[in-house]
């Protein structure tokens, strides 16, 4: 038994430096520039395989001298503080600030920006006012650019005489800056909030890039629709204040809604529940249907036939102030809301 336990304890030891010197090595070649970043990674790959070798030769200095090296590197990861202060791509370069005074608020740094390609396209920016009472429902947007796994979140706030309030939670770039989904695993960008026009939001995926634009309209009443909204102003406000980074696996544009959905409403049927969908963003659709948060009476394939609005989009000018009430045309609208 106590040969087992000896044999069970050094391979999970084994599994815990094998996974510390994987993660390691990606910070530093992620972290650090060029030849640098890569010297360094193979020479904290080539420790970490020492110190797994060492629990299983009977060598204890091995994996004690790669312990030192990872508390090292694990304390100059805590080192790394975001910031709001860099040179950002223009797209990304303003934070929105939402004030509140009664039922009105007040939308800063709103982005209205008219896209031709995604390098040619006028910049605006705007304040806007909302009024909370006349808050009607919320829909989603999903943009699908590479297969149906991964997509981007778009919620849009739905309101009586006025256009909708959208919101986009991205990586926050600098100039020059590619994106690298490894790569934001390590502290490498920042997160950004855009509060912007359907126009720029989606446009920008309908026109400029051409992506795949599924839309659907969720079953949530407009005290429901408020509570994430407020929750998103939280939110906002919280991250103009404190910068924060983005991570590819717990701060993305969907665990960040996942969040605060379940913040507001803990009891509420429009609760989510954890599920790998919630990660795997393009299977969402499965996700909000099982959870009854889109339409119950229509199969899962007709609610993403009907609605998918890019070519519908993009024969609309995005000059149009009717663009949004004319891209949701066809896309089913929800079902009463069932009450908690």
């Amino acid at each position: 038994m106590s040969r087992l336990f000896l044999f069970l304890l050094q391979a999970l030891l084994t599994l815990v430096v094998l996974g510390t010197t994987l993660w390691g090595v990606g910070l530093l070649v992620f972290r650090l520039p060029g030849a640098i970043g890569i010297a360094g990674a193979v020479a904290f790959g080539l420790a970490g395989l020492a110190g797994a070798i060492g629990l299983w030769t009977g060598a204890p200095r091995l994996p004690l001298s790669f312990a030192v090296l990872f508390i090292g590197l694990l304390g100059w990861w805590n080192s790394m503080q975001p910031s709001h202060q860099r040179d950002w791509i223009p797209e990304l370069a303003r934070l929105p600030e939402i004030a509140r005074e009664g039922d009105r608020l007040t939308v800063s740094n709103l982005r209205n920006f008219r896209w031709r390609t995604e390098a040619d396209y006028d910049q605006r920016w705007e304040t806007r006012n909302f009024d909370l009472t006349k808050v009607e429902g919320v829909d989603l947007f999903l943009s699908y650019w590479s297969g149906e796994a991964i997509a981007h979140l778009l919620v849009s706030f739905n309101f009586r005489d006025s256009l909708p309030l959208t919101f986009s939670i991205e990586v926050r770039r600098e100039k020059g800056e590619e994106w690298s989904s490894l790569a934001g695993f390590f502290r490498v960008y920042e997160m950004a909030y855009v509060a912007a026009d359907e126009r720029d939001v989606v446009g920008l995926r309908t026109h400029a890039r051409g992506e795949d634009v599924r839309m659907f309209r969720l079953r949530a009443s407009p005290e429901q629709a408020r509570e994430v909204l407020l929750a998103y102003v939280a939110d906002v406000n919280r991250l103009a204040a404190q910068p924060r980074w983005y991570n590819t696996i717990t701060t993305n544009c969907t665990t960040v809604v996942y969040r605060l959905v379940r913040s507001v409403s803990p009891e509420s049927s429009f609760t989510p529940r954890l599920d790998p969908r919630v990660l795997l963003s393009g299977y969402l659709p499965g996700y909000l249907k099982d959870i009854g948060a889109v339409r119950q009476d229509m199969p899962l394939a007709e609610l993403v036939r009907l609605g998918r609005i890019s070519e519908r989009a993009k024969a609309i000018s995005l000059d149009d102030p009717d663009f949004s009430r004319l891209i949701r045309e066809g896309v089913p609208k929800p079902e009463k809301t069932p009450q908690p």
